[in-house]
């Protein structure tokens, strides 16, 4: 997949996708919709923003992103996505008209044939500009346009708001059924304390900042390693949080991988959250919770072995 960070000075062999339009924050099964209607004869490209809008313009808001910027491009290409436009959403994006946009960003800039955005979808200064004004503005300029309706799901829309709060409720697996796929945490392994070596249960440990974050606890996991000489799909456990037992407080995300041997700092890894085992607890000592992750992780392997 070839990824494009502006929409100036665009190589010519890079102009005439078929695009889909949006955030697409969780690539969720609404947003498949949009991107199937881009599909057609023109290469599949996908324009999304970075940072998000809301991150832009309230910077000091919660963590509400289901999924970081790394994470949605290893998604999209899962897709089958060719051209990934993930343009800069800055002072300079965020006060162009409507039909300034159309005209600079879309038709001069990148050069699509045809752009795919959902009904509610919004763009412009001020959020003034609607899907029908897009359509509109587009085939003034000569771009193709399709309005994509919402997706529900038991007559409910499917959301990225209606999937946080699955997560945060811990029922991974509803919000799978909405997204469509496991819900994924993908990152650098960095280096931490090495408690986990110390206690058996070596574990890779990975960011969470700018996340929204699910239940904290355990879970059972699926794991990609995405990069090196041990890349491939492992089993595992995960623990979501801030280690209770050793008064930590920023949350990461420990991982341990069933049957792997190796060092994982620096590679990039993607954690499926599966189900949900238990909240995180605090216990008397490290015999107990050595007990305690012995059983999590014999529970792990049988939710795993049976998927």
């Amino acid at each position: 997949m070839q990824q494009h960070f502006h929409w100036r000075d665009l190589d010519p062999a890079s102009r005439g996708a078929s695009v889909a339009m949006g955030n697409f924050d969780g690539v969720h099964r609404g947003h498949r919709s949009v991107i199937d209607l881009a599909r057609g004869a023109d290469p599949l490209g996908i324009v999304t923003f970075e940072p998000h809008p809301r991150q832009y313009f309230a910077p000091g808001a919660s963590a509400f992103r289901l999924m970081n910027a790394e994470a949605r491009a290893n998604r999209l290409a899962r897709l089958g996505v060719r051209r990934l436009f993930q343009l800069p959403f800055d002072a300079t994006l965020a006060d162009l008209t409507p039909g300034d946009f159309v005209t600079q960003v879309l038709a001069d800039g990148l050069g699509i044939s045809h752009v795919v955005v959902g009904a509610d979808f919004c763009f412009g200064k001020g959020r003034k500009g609607k899907a029908d004004d897009l359509a509109r503005l587009c085939t003034a300029a000569g771009i193709r346009t399709t309005i994509a309706p919402l997706v529900t799901d038991a007559g409910t829309e499917i959301s990225s708001t209606q999937i946080r709060k699955a997560l945060a409720e811990g029922r991974p697996r509803d919000a799978q059924a909405m997204l469509g796929h496991w819900h994924r945490i993908d990152g650098e392994v960095l280096h931490g304390e090495k408690r986990g070596r110390e206690l058996g249960y070596p574990t890779a440990n990975m960011s969470l900042d700018g996340l929204h974050l699910p239940r904290l606890g355990v879970y059972a996991v699926l794991v990609d390693i995405l990069t090196g000489p041990q890349a491939g799909s492992y089993h595992g456990a995960a623990s979501l949080g801030v280690r209770p037992m050793f008064g930590e407080n920023r949350p990461n995300l420990e991982t341990f991988l069933f049957d792997f041997k190796g060092d994982l700092y620096g590679q990039h890894l993607s954690i499926a959250l599966v189900d949900y085992l238990r909240p995180e607890l605090k216990f008397d000592g490290l015999p107990a919770l050595i007990d305690q992750m012995d059983a999590d992780c014999q529970r792990a392997q049988e939710i795993l072995s049976a998927l």
